[in-house]
């Protein structure tokens, strides 16, 4: 009992510290997406690759197929901006702990734990507008798929800057039900390797 007292002490300094943190970044990263207001780009795109790749009859899938076209230019667009915007973010509060759970001040006692959100929102715009443009080819339902799981990986790595990798997987897979690893292995080459490249570096 003697021990008991300290011990929950301790966990809770931690957990207020913890949630104090993640406060502080989701309003960082809020400031910073905010004025491009991306989120109902990706929501029009989402629900309308799902209406199309659902479509059996391609005669009836193709106007929905040219109406994304410009909600796809429009995100390539965003994300371009999002990945200069970010820039202005100062590095120590760009790290993004490697470790799946989140521990206060991780990113400041273990900075060789930990990757860049600038870099990473570089490979993300760079991947999903390489994805648009389409230069392997791919067929309007493959290219869907691929630029569905672009949306999905950048989303997850918005949530792991918040929060941390477990709770980003969490809702990958509660909404999508889709794993990280999957999503990883649906996005462009490019997009796999720059990645990869982050978080082993």
């Amino acid at each position: 009992m003697d021990l008991l007292a300290p011990l929950l002490f301790i966990a809770f300094g931690v957990f207020v510290i913890k949630n104090a943190e993640q406060r502080q970044r989701i309003a960082w990263l809020s400031a910073i997406l905010g004025p491009i207001k991306l989120e109902k780009s990706i929501e029009t795109l989402a629900t309308g690759y799902m209406r199309a790749l659902a479509e059996t009859d391609p005669e009836r899938s193709e106007p929905i197929w040219r109406m994304l076209e410009g909600s796809e230019a429009t995100l390539v667009q965003q994300l371009d901006r999002l990945a200069k915007d970010i820039q202005t973010m100062p590095p120590a509060q760009a790290r993004i702990s490697r470790w799946s759970m989140a521990l206060p001040m991780a990113t400041r006692l273990f900075p060789d734990a930990t990757f860049d959100l600038r870099e990473a929102f570089r490979v993300h715009a760079k991947g999903f507008a390489q994805s648009v443009t389409n230069a392997e080819g791919l067929s309007r339902k493959q290219q869907a798929r691929r630029l569905l799981a672009e949306m999905l990986l950048f989303q997850h790595t918005c949530h792991w800057y918040c929060r941390s990798k477990s709770v980003a997987s969490a809702r990958l897979m509660v909404r999508h039900q889709a794993t990280h690893e999957e999503t990883l292995a649906l996005v462009s080459p490019q997009t796999r390797q720059g990645y990869q490249a982050l978080l082993t570096e």
